[in-house]
């Protein structure tokens, strides 16, 4: 799960995978603007076939927490 999200996110912001760990903030460590987070969420919602609930989006900062998100969402 941990690839693919890092995959979708280094495709997106076009930056070496390498680079991003499961520690990364989306803002502050990889540059996303908030639109890019709400674009990126939209994507992970088709990619994984889950909902991401509106109350849930602030807590989904880094990488980690977007993983154990689709996780428990996808099961």
């Amino acid at each position: 799960m941990l690839e693919k999200v890092v995959k979708i996110i280094a495709d997106y912001q076009k930056i070496d995978p390498a680079t991003i760990t499961p520690d990364s903030r989306l803002v502050a460590d990889l540059g996303l603007s908030s639109l890019d987070v709400v674009m990126l969420l939209c994507q992970f919602e088709d990619t994984f076939g889950i909902e991401i609930a509106d109350e849930d989006l602030m807590s989904l900062t880094n990488i980690q927490s977007i993983v154990d998100y689709i996780c428990t969402k996808s099961k």
